[in-house]
């Protein structure tokens, strides 16, 4: 090889190297992006409420005595658990009492009444019958027999009159008490006390018709707890009784409860300034989950529509608007694919076609010149863009 030959080959080397070197400075440098590999796994269509929901107790009372009167007993407060028929609140009833016990007196009286009339009214009826035996052997006469037939009868009238009174004496009793009960509140199940608005010695008034007032006592069954959230009226149609609910409460961030729905309401709601929606509620489906809770606490609830098993999927995040999705490809260039979607919530898109399992999609779409045919680099796990 000649020297002119050398020269020439090191001139183009150094040109390429050259080149080369100004290619690398000035060309794009890769856009940081945020990855996802394509998997398989679980996907689910589920709905969720539009506004907070709330725990509720399956039995809640908020009690006042029928009648009005001043406080004289009120063994109860804030907090306490009772057993249903105990005493929470007793007016001044004292007069009430008394009647209640003239009353009995007087159903006592009554009944021995009863028990004197148709004790004699036996008697008549033997002397009777005597009588009429007589008649039959020549020794009475008819006078003296139908005497005693009569004196019999009207015997007989007097037990039965006397029964009814006693039994006008016992309606008496019940009324009596009837009315002292009126002034007596007792639990109707067993619960705990949520409030007490009375005190001892106050005056409580019954409300008037179409005027609430507050309750004397509220009681809450929180044996027996459930969620009622609202769901949007386009989602509602989709929701079905029995349909699996996972439930999450803002007091216990970090913790799901599973549950199933109880009930659609059978009407949407039409409440000013807010969109359109149904109530949905849901049980818990152990009892322990709910032991702790409150009723009022806030919760959300995510009605799980249908699920499918094994598909491959995408993060939901990484779709854009008319299914697309961007791929890392191993070269670095960003690739645009279309997808034909399944199912999905708002975690992870079931894909039927469009990417394989192991591609990487971008899911950071905000980020400047992230598109396709840009060329990007996968963060690092824990870095970000700068």
């Amino acid at each position: 090889m000649t020297r002119k030959s050398r020269y020439l080959i090191f001139a183009l080397v150094a040109f390429a190297v050259i080149a080369a070197a100004v290619y690398y400075m000035k060309r794009p440098k890769p856009v940081p992006v945020v990855v996802a590999a394509v998997d398989r796994g679980r996907v689910t269509a589920a709905v969720a409420n539009t506004r907070a929901g709330t725990v509720k107790a399956c039995r809640r009372a908020k009690l006042a005595p029928p009648v009005g009167g001043r406080v004289s007993r009120l063994p109860v407060r804030e907090g306490d658990r009772v057993k249903g028929g105990e005493i929470l609140l007793e007016l001044w009833n004292d007069d009430l009492a008394a009647q209640v016990r003239v009353s009995e007196s007087e159903a006592a009286a009554a009944h021995t009444a009863v028990e004197e009339a148709c004790l004699m009214a036996a008697q008549s009826r033997r002397e009777s019958d005597r009588a009429v035996t007589l008649k039959g052997k020549g020794l009475a006469t008819d006078e003296a027999s139908e005497r005693a037939q009569a004196n019999a009868d009207a015997s007989g009238s007097r037990c039965r009159a006397a029964s009814e009174r006693a039994k006008m004496a016992d309606a008496a009793v019940d009324m009596a008490r009837a009315s002292l009960e009126r002034t007596i509140l007792r639990a109707p199940f067993d619960g705990r006390i949520a409030d007490v608005t009375s005190e001892l010695g106050e005056f409580v008034t019954p409300s008037p018709p179409g005027i609430p007032t507050l309750p004397a006592v509220d009681l809450i069954d929180d044996s027996c707890l459930y969620i009622s959230a609202p769901i949007d009226e386009v989602d509602a149609p989709a929701v079905r009784i029995g349909m699996d609910v996972k439930i999450t409460l803002d007091s216990i961030p970090g913790r799901a409860f599973s549950g199933k729905v109880r009930l659609i309401m059978p009407y949407v709601l039409e409440l000013e300034k807010q969109a359109r929606t149904v109530d949905v509620e849901a049980d818990f489906l152990s009892a322990a989950d709910t032991k702790g809770l409150l009723p009022g606490y806030s919760a959300d609830m995510e009605i799980t529509l249908n699920a499918r098993d094994n598909v491959v999927r995408v993060p939901t995040e990484a779709v854009l608007e008319g299914g697309r999705v961007l791929v890392l490809r191993a070269d670095g260039l960003i690739e645009e694919r279309k997808i034909t979607s399944g199912i999905a919530n708002w975690k992870s898109t079931e894909v039927l076609s469009g990417v394989a399992e192991g591609d990487r999609v971008i899911t950071s779409l905000d980020r400047k010149d992230v598109k396709p045919g840009a060329y990007g680099v996968a963060e690092t796990p824990g870095a970000s863009a700068k």
